[in-house]
């Protein structure tokens, strides 16, 4: 029960983080389901990491696109767009996740510098003090949506990530779209780009058995849903947050967590 509820308040967490920032709450999931298969003595620790790590951002996500939908923050076209796009790198990475070459040195570096390079983008664009609402700005092309997308999707399947880490700051660092926006459109996105990962993963045969019973291939639902019940929640409360607070300061407490993050991952290998 006390491990159940400690899961919970961590879901909780990462949910109002990936209403704020955009990123899906992977950053916190991830390394958290890590260190529980890893430390059950789990075979294959990084698959099942990332399957039941992309189920929970999923959750985290929706629950932040309900909020966005409602603010009418929602942008249709662009994030089913990106989404798509972004489903393609997701294949294309599950590729070399499943291969005999992705192990969990590979996991932790890659997955660690991800969080730096996201966390070095973010810390610059505070230091911006423009009002984005005065900005002009164009819808994304298609070409825009592929690069963005395909990246992000990528980065998903290696890192157990929603990719919102990485797509906000192309879409708001390379293509100037307002960081609002580009956190409404990363959220919608997601589900479509998680879903395919999760689900895939899912249907991955060499399965042997997770830190729960309530297995479905490398998703371990018995420790997902935990984590993906205090994530929707606090995807909500999030969201809100996202229009009351100043805008540097969500992106200097994203850089500030993320290298913390990465920071405790590479110690662990060490």
């Amino acid at each position: 029960m006390g491990e159940l509820l400690i899961l919970l308040l961590i879901g909780l967490a990462a949910g109002i983080l990936a209403g704020l920032l955009g990123i899906g709450g992977g950053i916190i999931f991830t390394p958290v389901l890590y260190f529980l298969f890893e430390g059950a003595g789990v075979e294959d620790p990084v698959i099942w990491t990332i399957a039941s790590g992309l189920f929970c951002t999923f959750v985290a996500a929706s629950g932040s696109l309900v909020r966005q939908y409602m603010q009418q923050n929602i942008f249709w076209g662009e994030g089913i767009k990106l989404g798509l796009m972004g489903a393609v790198g997701v294949f294309v990475g599950k590729q070399v996740l499943t291969s005999a070459y992705y192990s969990q040195t590979e996991f932790v570096i890659f997955f660690s510098a991800m969080l730096l390079y996201a966390a070095y983008m973010m810390f610059g664009r505070g230091k911006d003090k423009g009002d984005e609402y005065d900005r002009q700005f164009e819808p994304m092309q298609l070409k825009q949506s592929f690069v963005t997308g395909g990246i992000g999707g990528f980065v998903a399947s290696l890192a157990g990530v929603g990719g919102g880490g990485v797509m906000v700051p192309i879409m708001n660092l390379f293509y100037k779209q307002p960081f609002r926006k580009a956190v409404s459109v990363s959220h919608l996105a997601m589900i479509i780009m998680v879903t395919s990962g999760w689900g895939q993963l899912a249907l991955e045969p060499g399965a042997i058995s997770g830190i729960t019973e309530y297995t479905i291939g490398f998703v371990d639902f018995g420790a997902a849903l935990p984590l993906s019940a205090g994530g929707l929640v606090g995807g909500f409360g999030g969201a809100l947050l996202n229009h009351r607070i100043k805008r540097k300061y969500l992106q200097w407490g994203f850089a500030i967590l993320a290298i913390a993050m990465a920071g405790r991952l590479i110690w662990g290998i060490l």
